[in-house]
C-alpha cells in the first residue's frame, strides 16, 4: 500500500505554502513584530563576539572610581565634589604627555562649591566694607560709600574670576584640546538655542537633507530640546563641546549611537566625534544615501536607515586597560617634583583620552548589549574605537534580508513536503536552523554585518509546521494502516522505520553484520505428546496458553534489547539484533538478552507451578513421568553467532517477513543444538559472538568444533553470565576451568581430570565439567593423533 497525493498537487502546496508565509513574515517584520526578539539574538551575538576584534591602543580612559574618592579624602581632605583644581592637574599632565585630546564625560553645569584662601580673605574684607558703606551711607557721605562699594564690586569680580574654576579654565586654555560634554534633553536644559558667540567646531553637512526629521528627534521623544551646557568660563575655554545624549532603541538599550546630534539648526559633533575633531580632524560630513555611508575625511562610516553608527562593543571597560585618577594625580604631583611617576608621561602620548566617573553612585548607566548596567562613557568609547578602525556594524539591505526568508522557507518546504519521511524533514529542518545560526554569527564575526534571523527563524517553524500538518493529513492513515497491520509481527523499530520509510515494505535485502539468536525448548515435542494424551480435552489449550506466556516473556526480552523476532518455530524463537537499526553492540545486546531469558526462565517457575494455577496439575504429571524436572520446568536452550547476514523483506509482493538468511544464520541454528551434546547451561555463543562482546560477559572456553554443513572449525564458548552481575563463586569456577582446559588441549589429560572433577565435586549439575572429566579419563594413558576438534554430526 502506498498513498500518493500525486508530484503536481505537492507541487502546487509548496508553492502556496512559500508565497503564503513569505508574504506573512515579510509583512510581520516590517511592522516591527520580531523587533524586540531581534535585538535580543543580535545582543547574544554582540557578547559572544566582544572580544574577538582588538580594542584600539589610541584610546585610553582614565576613570574615577571609589578607590580614587577614598585617597583624595584621606591623603588631600577632598570630598564629594571635588575641587576643580583636580581636573586641572589632569589636564595639565595630559597636556604634558602629548595627549591628542582629553574628553569629559561629565557634565559642569554648576560653578564649583570649593574656596580657596584668597577667596576666603577676598569675602570677609567684603564684608567689613559692606559694614563701612552702611555707616557712610547713614551719616550721608553719599560719595565716599559709592566709591567703597565699587571697590567691594571689584574684589566680588576679582574672587569669581579667580575661584576654584579658575585654574580648570586656564588648563583647559593652555591644552586647547579639551572636550566639554554638553547634553541635550526633551526634559531638561535651559537652552534652547546654540550661543552664537560660541566659537567651537561644529560638522558641516552635506547630503543630510533626508535626514533632519530624524535627527530633529531625540530617540523619538517629541518636545522642543534644550541644552545643558558647563558653566560659562569652561565652556568658553573648552577647546570643542561634545554631546553625551544617548540613543537607545525602543527597548532602552544602546545599541547605536549618532556622529552628532541636530540643535538649532546646528550639527554638534558626538564625545567621540569631538575627539577627532579638537585634534585637528575635517568637519566635513558627506552622507551616501544610497549606500548608507557617511565620508569624514579618511574615514568612511556606514550609518543604518535613520543615520545611526551601529556599535560593535569590545566587552566590558577593562579591555581599554583604564587607568585610575588617584594614579594620574600621584604621577602628575611625582613628575612636577622631578620623581618617577607610577603612570609615564607617554603612557597617554598621542592618546584619545577619556574620563569618566565609575564610582557607586556617581556614574551614569547605559543598557546595552554587554551590560544592563554599562558605564555611559564606554558608549563614547566604542564609537571612537569603531571610527578609528573602521568595523562599525552595518546593516543588511532589505533584498538580502528578503532573499534569506524566501530560502529558507523554500529549503524548510521542501524537506517538509518531498522526502515523505519524518526524519528527514525533522533532521533537515534541524540543520537548516543550524546553518542560518552560523550565517548569522559568521555575518556579524567576519563581515561586521547585522543579518536578521527571527524573521527567517520563524519563517522556517511555520513552513515545518505547515508542511507537517499537510503531511499528516495528507499520509496519516497510511502510517496508522501500516502500525496496525504489522504491530503484531515486528519489532517497534521496525515499525517505525517503515512509517517513515514504507518503501521498505517492498522486496530486497540488504547485507550486515548482525547477531542471530535460535531458542528452543528442552523436550517440547514430548511435552505437547503426553499433555494431549493425558488431557485429551484440556490438553491443546492448556499447551497454547503456556506456549503463549513463555514466547511473551521471551519475545519482550528481546524486543526490550533492541532485538527483532524473526520467526516463532513452534516453540523456537528466532531473532536478530543489528536490523533494521544498526549498531555495533549487536553482539552484546544479543548475549545480554540471552542471559535474561535465562534468568527470566527461573521467575516462570514460581509462577507456573503456583498450586492453585491452571499449569500446575498438567506440569506435575509431566515431572511424574520424567518429562520435565521439577527444578525448571521449561528448559531453554539458546545459540548465538554472529556475522555477515542478508536482511530485508522477503516473500511475495502480498506476503512477506522482514527476516534473514545466510551462512552466520544457519550457524546460530546449529549452536543451538550442540548444547545438548556438551550438556550446557543453555547457552552456547561461537568465536566471533565472543570476539564482538569484550569483557562484559563471564564466558568459559570449550572446544573447536565442526557441525553439520559447517567444516571450518571453530571455537565454542559457553555464555555464563553479566561480568557485573556474577558470582564470586562463578568467577572462581572459571579461573580454574580456563586452567583445567588449557591442560585438556595440551592433551595433559591426567591433569585435566583432576581439575575437571575438583569442579564437578563442586557442582554435580555441571555437565560440561563432567563430560570433559569423563573424556579425561577415557584418553588419559593412551596415544593418539587427535587434534582436539570435536566432530558433530547431530543436528
Amino acid at each position: 500500500m502506498k498513498l500518493n497525493t500525486g508530484k503536481s498537487h505537492k507541487n502546487r502546496v509548496a508553492f502556496i505554502v512559500i508565497i503564503s508565509l513569505s508574504l506573512l513574515v515579510t509583512l510581520a517584520s516590517f511592522t516591527g513584530v520580531f523587533d524586540y526578539l531581534e535585538f535580543k539574538i543580535y545582543d547574544l551575538r554582540v557578547n559572544l563576539f566582544a572580544e574577538s576584534a582588538p580594542a584600539s591602543e589610541e584610546i585610553v580612559v582614565v576613570l574615577l572610581d571609589q578607590q580614587s574618592l577614598d585617597w583624595a579624602k584621606n591623603e588631600r581632605g577632598w570630598s564629594w565634589p571635588w575641587p576643580r583644581k583636580a581636573y586641572a592637574e589632569f589636564v595639565e599632565y595630559m597636556k604634558e604627555a602629548g595627549a591628542k585630546s582629553v574628553a569629559f564625560d561629565m557634565l559642569f553645569t554648576e560653578a564649583s562649591v570649593h574656596r580657596n584662601a584668597r577667596q576666603e580673605d577676598i569675602i570677609n574684607d567684603a564684608a567689613e566694607n559692606l559694614e563701612q558703606v552702611r555707616s557712610l551711607v547713614s551719616e550721608g557721605r553719599l560719595g565716599e560709600a559709592d566709591s567703597r562699594f565699587r571697590e567691594i564690586a571689584g574684589s566680588l569680580r576679582d574672587l569669581s574670576a579667580g575661584g576654584d574654576d579658575a585654574a580648570f579654565v586656564q588648563a583647559e586654555k593652555d591644552f586647547g584640546r579639551v572636550v566639554q560634554a554638553v547634553f541635550f534633553s526633551t526634559g531638561s536644559g535651559s537652552v534652547s538655542s546654540w550661543p552664537g558667540e560660541l566659537g567651537k567646531p561644529l560638522f558641516e553637512l552635506s547630503g543630510f537633507e533626508a535626514l533632519h526629521p530624524l535627527y530633529d528627534r531625540l530617540s523619538g521623544n517629541e518636545g522642543e530640546i534644550r541644552a545643558q551646557f558647563p558653566i560659562e568660563e569652561l565652556k568658553n575655554a573648552a577647546g570643542i563641546l561634545g554631546s553625551v545624549t544617548g540613543w537607545p532603541d525602543f527597548d532602552g538599550t544602546i545599541r547605536r549611537a549618532n556622529l552628532f546630534t541636530l540643535f538649532d539648526n546646528r550639527a554638534v559633533p558626538g564625545l567621540s566625534t569631538a575627539s577627532l575633531l579638537v585634534a585637528g580632524h575635517d568637519t566635513k560630513l558627506v552622507y551616501d544615501p544610497e549606500k548608507h555611508l557617511v565620508h569624514w575625511g579618511d574615514y568612511t562610516i556606514p550609518v543604518d536607515r535613520k543615520g545611526r553608527c551601529i556599535l560593535r562593543y569590545r566587552g566590558s571597560l577593562d579591555r581599554y586597560y583604564p587607568y585610575f585618577m588617584d594614579q594620574v594625580l600621584r604621577s602628575a604631583e611625582s613628575h612636577a617634583q622631578g620623581e618617577e611617576p607610577e603612570l609615564l608621561p607617554g603612557d597617554f602620548k598621542d592618546k584619545y583620552v577619556f574620563f569618566g566617573l565609575y564610582a557607586p553612585g556617581l556614574y551614569d548607566i547605559f543598557a546595552t548589549p554587554i551590560s544592563a548596567t554599562y558605564p555611559g562613557v564606554g558608549v563614547h568609547i566604542t564609537m571612537l574605537d569603531n571610527i578609528l578602525n573602521g568595523d562599525f556594524i552595518r546593516e543588511s539591505p532589505l533584498a538580502i534580508d528578503l532573499l534569506l526568508v524566501l530560502t529558507v522557507i523554500v529549503l524548510t518546504g521542501i524537506l517538509g513536503l518531498y522526502p515523505g519521511k519524518i526524519a528527514v524533514s525533522v533532521t533537515g529542518t534541524f540543520l537548516v536552523l543550524i546553518l542560518l545560526t552560523c550565517l548569522g554569527l559568521a555575518a556579524y564575526d567576519k563581515f561586521n554585518l547585522w543579518l536578521p534571523m527571527i524573521a527567517p527563524f520563524t519563517g522556517i517553524v511555520l513552513a515545518f509546521i505547515t508542511t507537517s500538518l499537510y503531511n499528516y493529513a495528507t499520509e496519516g492513515s497510511q502510517k496508522r494502516f501500516i502500525k496496525s497491520a504489522f504491530s503484531r509481527y515486528l519489532a517497534p523499530s521496525v515499525i517505525e522505520q517503515i512509517i517513515s520509510d514504507p518503501s521498505k515494505l517492498n522486496l530486497g535485502g540488504q547485507k550486515l553484520e548482525m547477531t542471530a539468536i535460535f531458542t528452543d525448548i528442552q523436550r517440547f515435542s514430548s511435552i505437547s505428546e503426553v499433555l494431549q494424551k493425558e488431557y485429551a480435552d484440556e490438553g491443546p489449550k492448556v499447551l497454547v496458553n503456556l506456549l503463549n506466556l513463555y514466547l511473551t516473556e521471551m519475545s519482550n526480552i528481546v524486543l526490550n534489547n533492541q532485538g527483532t523476532i524473526d520467526k516463532y518455530e513452534g516453540d523456537a524463537i528466532i531473532a536478530f539484533f543489528g536490523a533494521p537499526l544498526w549498531t555495533e553492540r549487536h553482539a552484546i545486546l544479543a548475549c545480554r538478552s540471552a542471559i535474561q531469558m535465562k534468568k527470566r526462565e527461573l521467575e516462570l517457575r514460581e509462577e507456573i507451578m503456583k498450586s492453585d494455577g491452571p499449569f500446575s496439575a498438567p506440569l506435575n504429571k509431566l515431572i511424574e513421568k520424567n518429562v520435565i524436572r521439577a527444578e525448571r520446568p521449561l528448559y531453554t536452550r539458546l545459540g548465538i553467532n554472529s556475522g555477515d547476514m542478508v536482511v530485508g523483506n522477503m516473500g511475495t509482493p502480498n506476503k512477506m517477513d522482514y527476516t534473514i538468511m545466510g551462512n552466520a544464520v544457519n550457524l546460530a541454528a546449529r549452536l543451538e543444538g550442540v548444547n545438548k551434546q556438551y550438556d550446557t547451561g543453555g547457552i552456547l555463543i561461537s568465536e566471533y559472538t565472543r570476539n564482538k562482546i569484550g569483557d562484559e560477559f563471564i564466558v568459559r572456553s570449550l572446544s573447536r568444533v565442526t557441525v553439520v554443513g559447517i567444516n571450518t572449525p571453530l571455537r565454542l564458548y559457553e555464555l555464563l553470565a553479566i561480568r557485573d552481575e556474577a558470582s564470586a563463586e562463578t568467577l572462581d569456577m572459571v579461573k580454574i576451568w580456563e586452567q583445567g582446559f588449557a591442560s585438556y588441549e595440551k592433551k595433559e589429560f591426567a591433569e585435566a581430570e583432576k581439575i575437571f572433577a575438583e569442579l564437578y565435586r563442586k557442582d554435580s549439575g555441571d555437565g560440561v565439567a563432567k563430560l570433559y572429566m569423563d573424556r579425561c579419563e577415557k584418553y588419559t594413558g593412551t596415544r593418539h593423533d587427535w587434534d582436539c576438534v570435536d566432530n558433530l554430526t547431530e543436528k
